[in-house]
């Protein structure tokens, strides 16, 4: 039986996996950038100013989620890409809903079709695409509120 997924509020003890977590987890995820440049600190200042909730399951961190809550904005949310497909990231996704406000937002790079497909297949819409430094990408909004 799988133990059950406890989604919680970061904490400073996080910080060294979730490091790790965020530096393999692009490595896997954006397949056609340059990674070489990506280092440990790049985590913190990613979320800097952010809200963090941590999924965790018998002890072991399996993702995370920030959010910028003054706007609603889901910066981040990486899963340990041993874990992906375990129900952390909806789990940290219906989290991160529960703190918005009002319409909540993300952006998602395009060519990242996994998680292009996540987001949609969890009801959020495509509102409008941009261009960054990383590529194309979708400006999502979510269904809920």
């Amino acid at each position: 039986m799988v133990s059950p997924l406890h989604i919680r509020p970061y904490e400073e003890a996080d910080r060294p996996f979730l490091r790790t977590l965020y530096l393999a987890a692009r490595k896997d995820t954006w397949t056609w950038l340059e990674n070489a440049d990506y280092k440990l600190e790049d985590f913190d200042r990613a979320v800097i100013g952010e809200t963090i909730l941590v999924a965790e399951r018998d002890g072991h961190l399996l993702g995370f989620a920030s959010i910028f809550t003054q706007e609603n904005f889901l910066h981040n949310l990486f899963i340990d890409p041993q874990f992906q497909g375990t129900g952390a990231g909806s789990a940290l996704l219906h989290a991160a809903e529960k703190t918005f406000t009002r319409t909540g937002s993300l952006k998602c790079l395009v060519k990242s079709k996994k998680s292009v497909g996540f987001y949609l297949s969890k009801g959020w819409i495509v509102v409008a695409t941009g261009d960054s430094p990383k590529g194309e990408y979708y400006l999502f909004h979510s269904s809920a509120k």
